[in-house]
C-alpha cells in the first residue's frame, strides 16, 4: 500500500452521489444465490476487474493463477491510485462499472451505502470457511445487514527497521523498539550516524499514511480512535497526544528525513528503500520490495508504553451493481477465498492471508518476519465510518490539520481540531 489509504477522495464525490440515485440493481442477488452453487459458474465468461496500482503485484498474481486454472478469464485493469476514485465514480454514474472492482477498505462503507456493490450475503453464508474470513473487511462492507465485499488483499502496518544501520549505530539488530519511547531513541541513535542517514520518516502531509501508521499506536494502548458508530473522534486523548508528542520531539530533534513535512505519500517509502532511514512504520505488503535493497527487520507497532497493534487495511472486492455476470464473478470471489489462492498465491508472495484458519502455512513459517506480520494482523483493527475519507484521508482533512498543528506547530489546537473531525464524521 504505497499510498496506504491516502488517495484523494474529493474528486469522486459528485459522481458517487449520482450513482446513489440509481440504487443497486443487484442488491438482492446475495439472497437469491442461496440456492445456487457455492462456487458459482465457470463457463468461459470473460470478466472485467479493476484495482488500484498499489496492489498491482498481488492482483496480477491472483488473476494469472485464476486464469490458468479456470474456463472463465479475468481481464485486469490497473488504475493509478490518484485516479481510482474518480474513475469508479464516473463509471458508477454512467452504469459502466466492471464486473468486479476492488476498493480501499476505508472507502467501502460509503460505496456499499451508495449501492455500488451487489449483495453477497447469501453466497458468503454458503462458504464452509465463512467464519474464518477477516471480520474487519466483512464488517466494512456490511450495510443494512447485507454483506457486499470480501477481502481482496490485506495490508497491515508494522515497524520496519534497517538492521545494518542499527548495527552501525550500536543498537541490537534483533531488538526492535517495543514502546514509542524506544522507537524515538533508536531513531535518534541512527540519525547520529550522519552522512545522509536519518532516523525516521513519515508522510507529514498524507492523512492516509498517518491513519495507517499512527492509529495503531493508540490501539496498542487498548484505546479507540472513534466511537463504534464512527461519529465521534477520540483523537485528543492523553494517549493520542503522547503519540503526537513523540513525533514532535523527533521533528524538533531533526531526526526525521528531509521532506517529511511536505510528504504527500507519493514517495513515502522511498527513503527507507534507499537505505537512508533507520526505523519507521511501514506497509507490510512492501516487505519483498524493501528486501531487495535493505536488510529489513520487522516488528509490531507499539503504543507509548508498549502493547502492539496494526491497521488492517488493504482492499475489499465485490461484484458491481452493473455486472450481468454475477454467477461467474462469484466464481472468482469464491476461489479467492480458497486455500489455493490464499496460500499458494498470497502467502507464497509473503502477503497476509484473509482466513484465520490458514495463517499457519509453509510459507509464513519459513520467514520469522512474515510470522510477525500475520500474528499482529490478528490484533489489529479496521476502523469503519461513513465519512472516513472526508475526516481523515482528504488532502485538507481535519485529521491532517490536527497532526500538522500538533507535530509541526505548537500543538495548542488539538482539542479544537479533534472537534472538527467529529463534525465531519457527523455530516
Amino acid at each position: 500500500m504505497t499510498r496506504a489509504v491516502a488517495s484523494t477522495l474529493v474528486i469522486g464525490l459528485t459522481a458517487l452521489g449520482l450513482a446513489a440515485c440509481g440504487g443497486s440493481e443487484g442488491s438482492d442477488d446475495g439472497g437469491a444465490a442461496a440456492g445456487g452453487s457455492p462456487e458459482g459458474v465457470d463457463d468461459g465468461t470473460t470478466l472485467t476487474l479493476w484495482t488500484r496500482a498499489p496492489l498491482e503485484k498481488q492482483a496480477n498474481l491472483l488473476v494469472d493463477a485464476y486464469n490458468a486454472s479456470h474456463e472463465n478469464q479475468v481481464e485486469l485493469t490497473i488504475v493509478p491510485n490518484d485516479d481510482y476514485v474518480a474513475k469508479v465514480g464516473a463509471a458508477a454514474g454512467s452504469g459502466g462499472l466492471p464486473d468486479l472492482f476492488a476498493a480501499d477498505i476505508v472507502y467501502v462503507p460509503n460505496w456499499a451505502e451508495q449501492g455500488l456493490f451487489q449483495d453477497l450475503t447469501g453466497r458468503i453464508d454458503q462458504l464452509d470457511h465463512a467464519d474464518e474470513i477477516n471480520q474487519g473487511h466483512l464488517e466494512a462492507g456490511t450495510y443494512d445487514d447485507m454483506q457486499h465485499v470480501l477481502p481482496f488483499v490485506l495490508d497491515v502496518s508494522v515497524m520496519f527497521y534497517n538492521k545494518d544501520l542499527y548495527e552501525q549505530a550500536g543498537l541490537d539488530p534483533e531488538a526492535p523498539p517495543t514502546t514509542l519511547a524506544e522507537y524515538a531513541e533508536h531513531a535518534k541513535a541512527v540519525d547520529a550516524l550522519g552522512n545522509g542517514v536519518d532516523g525516521t520518516f513519515f508522510g507529514g502531509n498524507c492523512g492516509g499514511c498517518l491513519v495507517f501508521t499512527w492509529f495503531p499506536m493508540v490501539w496498542a494502548a487498548d484505546e479507540d480512535v472513534m466511537n463504534a458508530e464512527g461519529t465521534e473522534s477520540f483523537l485528543a486523548s492523553d494517549t493520542a497526544q503522547d503519540v503526537y508528542a513523540t513525533f514532535k520531539d523527533l521533528v524538533d530533534s531533526d531526526a526525521v528525513g528531509a521532506g517529511t513535512r511536505d510528504e504527500t505519500g507519493a514517495t513515502w517509502v522511498g527513503p527507507f528503500q534507499e537505505g537512508k532511514i533507520g526505523v519507521m512504520p511501514y506497509p507490510a505488503t512492501l516487505l519483498s520490495t524493501a528486501d531487495e535493497t535493505v536488510d529489513v527487520g520487522v516488528a509490531p507497532i507499539p503504543g507509548p508504553d508498549g502493547g502492539e497493534s496494526t491497521f488492517v487495511g488493504g482492499d475489499g472486492i465485490g461484484i458491481s451493481k452493473d455486472s450481468e455476470n454475477s454467477e461467474q464473478a462469484w466464481n472468482f470471489l469464491s476461489w479467492l477465498m480458497s486455500e489455493e489462492a490464499q496460500v499458494e498465491v498470497l502467502a507464497k508472495n509473503g502477503d497476509v492471508v484473509s482466513r484465520a484458519d490458514l495463517i499457519d502455512n509453509e510459507y509464513t513459517s519459513a520467514d520469522p518476519r512474515v510470522v510477525t506480520i500475520n500474528e499482529v494482523a490478528s490484533k489489529g483493527r479496521t476502523p469503519v465510518a461513513r465519512n472516513f475519507q472526508q475526516a481523515f484521508n482528504a488532502p485538507n482533512s481535519p485529521w491532517l490539520t490536527l497532526v500538522r498543528n500538533a507535530v509541526f506547530e505548537d500543538g495548542s489546537s488539538v482539542e479544537e481540531d479533534n472537534e472538527e473531525i467529529t463534525a465531519v464524521l457527523q455530516q
